[in-house]
């Protein structure tokens, strides 16, 4: 039996998300849901809002991170993290749930 723990979020994300807050002058949570559609069936919405009731809220040094209800299950035991790359930098979330994913690394079957 697998336990089923909410996602994790990094240091390196809540920093980013510090970051994001100093250079913007306003802090808003890192919203990441779920949504049906993309090339492998399901695909991420990461962006920046306001944390809504029964929202999970991971707080952090930094920031916060906000999954709504409908998209929790499909987080589960996942990791957001912040990454740096010659193709640019963003949230990425390594998913085990996910059975396929695209290149694009937005999208995703389970």
């Amino acid at each position: 039996m697998t336990l089923t723990l909410p996602p994790k979020v990094t240091p390196r994300a809540y920093a980013r998300l510090a970051e994001i807050a100093q250079a913007s002058g306003e802090t808003k949570a890192l919203r990441v849901s779920v949504e049906g559609g993309g090339c492998s069936g399901f695909q991420y919405d990461i962006r920046l809002d306001d944390a809504a009731e029964g929202d999970l809220v991971l707080d952090g040094e930094g920031g916060s991170v906000v999954v709504d209800p409908t998209s929790l299950p499909f987080l589960a035991n996942a990791v957001i993290d912040f990454t740096e790359e010659l193709i640019g930098a963003r949230f990425v979330i390594e998913n085990p749930n996910a059975t396929a994913s695209c290149g694009c690394g937005t999208s995703f079957s389970i």
